[in-house]
């Protein structure tokens, strides 16, 4: 006898035996036992999950007979009816099974539905289960429309589907939808051993957890990665054995990393990296193994009563979670995530992996800041220290001063206070160096930081000068701004010749006549006419081309009868290597760039622009933005 794959042979028979779908199994077996029949239902839901199961139980409940063979529509089959037995076994003449994905055109549609007008040969329903539905053609799902919306008392529909997206909205609105879905691990993970201990085959929880975590939500993936490892473990599941046929990353590694990156130790995160080089482990498998213990980690940090005390996992996960801060857990996961769509991008897996590692490192809410200068400032009238970075200090605004205290030397700030008036030139207070002055930088503000202009209250727009230096600074007071042109985009210039402009004509109306192709128009264009003989029978044009492949006898044939169409006369047509000077191209990329100087000069003269470009010291007109009709 055959082996029975474990995915077949534990099967579920009835809806007490279904696991991972108990909103579904409410619903059908109420509406089952009040005799609320719809006529169409969908099940949706990812692969593995029950939906083909589910409707051969629900077949077998519209059909049994009992095993007195008095019995009517139940939420429990007995299964050992004819009507269970046969549509187990796949004989049941009235339940019909269609894979949408390799019968989906409005043939094979026709075909089934051609069939619901007879009634049920055996049982009590005719079931119509069409699989993978979204893969139908637009015209098989326009032909079961109607009969889909009224059908006869006899006929039941089941559609399944794990992609309802691409289900046309007519369909969905004459089904009840159910939704199957993805299993719980745990959930996974306790069949499993159900099923294993029917085997009488001995397994590690270990082992359980790792084939109920591959499966993701699949109990059909889970039995079948079951087999596999009772194969490869020759009848025993070991943990050692089912990791290393996943090639699963051992959770002491995740554990390293993760304390490494608690305690900011670089070089044990690329010893960690390089250990899992030489042991061949995914690099994805790395981060997918950390980004679920960085998960375990932030549901105990928020709920601490959520451990698993059975897990052996759960104090290795405490202890880490009181290493790291909430916040900090969070952007470790994040960046996790996002390393794992990256690894194709890197050089090489492991560089990848390291990247994102150090990436965690980098940005440790808890890292040591960036060094920061001193420079003083003033408070309520007395001098204290302000901790800024160097960048706000080089890049601030001119600052107006206070007026200074014969007491104590005045200190220069460096943010703008309230803006003071200048004390009468009677009152010449005795001045001072300031104590220590920021540095600050030559070039000019930001665009982000407008000085304070003339017509502000207060304001002025250029900076209040040293004191040294008042006399000579009155004397020579700024005058506004001026605005600063933009680059004038230099216009190329072309030496036109009359040769040029008898070809630049006829090379344009064959351009618009769309006489010549792609390659045979770029060698027209980039041709210069460099001498026309039109003594002989034929007419010879000479054109001086610099590109190799534009020279090739291929094009050069192709326009020289282009050009003898356009003419009406034969045309010989010669190409010399050379640089041209004066080509359609060479014109056109003129025109261009006379047009675009033109629109950035009509921009720079206008009025308003003039006014904003003196108003706000730091107005520019970014390049690249003018753009001619």
């Amino acid at each position: 006898m055959s082996y029975l794959v474990l995915a077949r042979k534990y099967r579920p028979r009835d809806f007490e035996g279904l696991v991972g779908q108990e909103h579904v199994v409410q619903a059908l077996a109420n509406a089952l036992t009040q005799q609320r029949l719809h006529h169409a239902y969908l099940f949706t839901g990812t692969r593995g999950v029950g939906k083909t199961t589910v409707s051969r139980i629900l077949a077998k409940s519209l059909n049994c007979t009992g095993a007195d063979g008095q019995g009517t529509i139940t939420a429990r089959p007995c299964g050992v009816c004819d009507a269970c037995r046969d549509i187990d076994s796949g004989r049941f003449v009235d339940y019909v099974e269609l894979d949408a994905a390799s019968n989906r055109g409005v043939e094979e549609i026709s075909q089934l539905l051609d069939q619901a007008v007879y009634k049920p040969v055996v049982g009590r329903f005719k079931v119509y289960m069409i699989d993978e539905v979204h893969m139908l053609s637009n015209t098989a799902f326009n032909a079961m429309l109607k009969t889909l919306e009224e059908p006869p008392d006899y006929l039941k529909f089941v559609l399944a589907t794990t992609d309802p997206q691409k289900v046309p909205p007519t369909v969905l609105s004459r089904c009840l939808q159910f939704n199957l879905r993805p299993m719980a691990p745990q959930t996974v993970q306790e069949h499993l051993a159900t099923v294993l201990n029917a085997e009488q085959i001995e397994a590690e929880p270990g082992a359980l957890r790792l084939l109920a975590r591959a499966a993701r939500g699949s109990m059909r993936d889970a039995l079948s990665l079951t087999d596999q490892a009772i194969a490869f473990g020759a009848g025993a599941l070991l943990e050692a054995g089912v990791r290393q046929m996943l090639g699963a990353v051992d959770r002491s590694h995740a554990v390293r990393l993760v304390e490494a990156l608690a305690a900011g130790d670089g070089a044990d995160v690329v010893a960690t990296v390089d250990g899992l080089r030489s042991l061949g482990l995914s690099c994805s498998g790395t981060l997918e193994e950390i980004a679920t213990l960085l998960q375990q980690m932030a549901v105990l940090q928020a709920v601490p009563s959520a451990a698993d005390e059975s897990d052996p996992d759960t104090p290795a996960v405490q202890r880490l979670a009181a290493l790291l801060a909430p916040d900090e857990t969070q952007l470790l996961y994040s960046i996790v995530l996002h390393g794992r769509a990256e690894l194709g991008l890197a050089p090489d897996e492991y560089s990848g992996l390291v990247m994102v590692l150090l990436r965690l490192l980098a940005f440790k809410p808890g890292g040591t800041p960036a060094p920061r200068r001193e420079a003083p400032a003033m408070v309520s009238g007395r001098s204290s220290v302000a901790v800024v970075p160097a960048a706000v200090a080089a890049s601030a605004a001119p600052v107006r001063r206070p007026p200074p205290v014969v007491a104590a030397p005045p200190v220069r700030p460096v943010l703008a206070p309230p803006a003071i008036a200048r004390p009468p030139a009677a009152a010449t207070p005795v001045q001072a160096r300031p104590a220590a002055r920021p540095e600050v930088r030559d070039n000019e503000p930001p665009p982000w930081l407008d000085v304070p202009f003339d017509d502000e209250p207060g304001g002025s727009s250029a900076p209040m000068p040293e004191p040294e230096d008042e006399p000579r600074a009155r004397s020579a007071a700024p005058s506004a701004p001026v605005p600063v042109p933009m680059a004038a985009t230099p216009v190329p210039s072309v030496d036109r010749t009359p040769l040029g402009d008898r070809w630049n004509d006829t090379v344009m109306q064959m351009v618009q006549a769309n006489a010549i192709g792609a390659l045979v128009r770029e060698l027209a264009l980039q041709g210069q006419c460099i001498a026309v003989d039109e003594q002989g029978a034929e007419q010879v044009w000479r054109l001086r081309v610099e590109r190799e492949t534009l020279r090739a006898d291929v094009q050069r044939n192709k326009l020289q009868a282009a050009l003898a169409t356009q003419l009406g006369r034969p045309v010989r047509l010669e190409v010399e290597p050379g640089v041209p000077t004066d080509s359609p191209a060479l014109r056109a990329a003129a025109e261009r760039a006379r047009r675009q100087a033109e629109a950035e000069q009509i921009i720079h003269n206008d009025p308003l622009v003039q006014a904003l470009m003196q108003q706000f010291k730091t107005a520019r007109i970014v390049p690249g933005s003018v753009k001619p009709h």
